[in-house]
């Protein structure tokens, strides 16, 4: 959400910080009565979760990734940030994946008690956001808390969230965020930004502020004025970044090619493949989508009624009295992916696919939204092609 105050000018806030300054980043923040959720290594993953030091962070660390393929792996350097999106992202925090809203118990006498639940709202500070994932939270927002009909567990969650975003230096194999539009630099909607370097100079971050709460934590940290070797090897890595990339987009408007290839053979080449898991819907940082769930004990006097993540790969998902309205993988995977790149834009204003990749690595059998997209782009040129062909000989004399 937006800063309730004007952002100060990012260029006037910079300066850089040491390990020590990020070490005291985490305590100043902890000491503000926040919960820092960061990346760390565990079990062979790099993966989100509270931390109470910096000394948690993945130093070292950084990931080898391709189509259903991740693996950590050790780099020959200390970056704690140089590694692309894991299995998790905010969303985890933000929209958990199962939520209890209610419970309910029958007493002796046959009255019933039903009590709303309010668990106690957590301060967040999210440390290692990577730009297409800001732009992910900024889409759940639009979704979440934009329109008529607002999510209230998500606005708590959100309100007040402090974001810290790391921009991107060392792009994976199936990232693809210059495709989008998401990064790899930071765009507005942080707290502060941060670039890693490291290089003979000493392990450093180039650190700005977005707005006044990252102007105020950014002011009491260890810190020295940003010199023009730091500034200038920040702004090099990141733009090396964006130049190597390992996934793109077809350089085409993704709306108008999804609506316009709904009948594409390509369908059926993926349907073939596709497991209708729901994998790349639960790792998406952008998919909302949910369904309620009640239970009960087996005496039959207390009952729950939960919140949890659906997928649109369920058959259930669109169940109807007739039947479910679409029962084939081919139309299930269809939806999602024109829903993802082309009639989010109806709904939301914006795609909603930000380049991460996670889709890609964490299909089970390799599906690549960006190959798809591809194949569709080029089966479109083959028709567009054939047609003309035929206008040409009906135009022969």
């Amino acid at each position: 959400m937006p800063s309730a105050t004007a952002p100060p000018d990012a260029d006037s806030t910079a300066c850089v910080l040491d390990l020590e300054g990020i070490g005291a980043l985490v305590r100043v923040l902890r000491a503000r009565g926040r919960t820092v959720i960061g990346p760390t290594e565990r079990d062979g993953a790099i993966v989100l979760t509270e931390i109470e030091s910096a000394d948690e962070l993945p130093y070292g660390w950084g990931v080898e990734l391709e189509a259903g393929h991740y693996r950590t792996r050790r780099r020959t350097d200390s970056a704690a940030f140089a590694h692309s999106a894991g299995p998790q992202s905010w969303k985890n925090f933000l929209h958990p994946e199962r939520v209890r809203q209610w419970t309910a118990d029958r007493a002796p006498d046959g009255g019933m008690t039903v009590r709303a639940e309010h668990p106690e709202p957590t301060s967040f500070a999210f440390l290692g956001v990577r730009p297409c994932d800001l732009r992910a939270i900024r889409i759940q927002d639009r979704v979440m808390i934009g329109g008529r009909h607002k999510d209230d567990a998500y606005e708590e969650r959100r309100t007040g969230a402090f974001l810290i975003v790391v921009e991107c230096t060392e792009p994976g194999a199936t990232c693809f965020c210059v495709s989008m539009g998401t990064g790899p630099a930071a765009q507005p909607g942080y707290d502060l930004a941060l670039t890693e370097v490291v290089d003979e100079a000493g392990h450093r971050f180039l650190a700005r502020a977005g707005t006044e709460e990252g102007t105020e934590v950014l002011a009491a940290l260890p810190r020295r004025p940003a010199d023009a070797t730091t500034a200038a090897s920040a702004r090099e890595a990141v733009e090396d970044a964006a130049g190597r990339m390992g996934r793109t987009m077809p350089e085409v408007d993704l709306r108008a090619l999804l609506s316009g290839t709904l009948e594409a053979e390509r369908w059926n080449d993926v349907a073939a493949r596709c497991l209708t898991c729901g994998n790349c819907t639960m790792a998406c940082p952008t998919c909302f989508c949910t369904t309620s769930e009640d239970i009960t004990d087996l005496t039959g006097d207390h009952a729950e009624r939960w919140r949890r993540w659906e997928s649109c790969y369920d058959l259930e998902f669109t169940h109807l009295p007739g039947g479910s309205v679409r029962g084939s993988g081919r139309s299930r995977y269809r939806q999602w992916l024109t829903h993802k790149l082309g009639t989010w834009w109806d709904q939301f204003d914006s795609s909603g696919c930000v380049g991460c990749g996670r889709c890609i690595v964490w299909c089970p059998v390799g599906i690549d939204i960006t190959q798809e997209a591809h194949a569709l782009h080029h089966e479109a040129l083959h028709h567009e092609a054939l047609d003309r062909q035929a206008e040409r000989k009906d135009e022969t004399p």
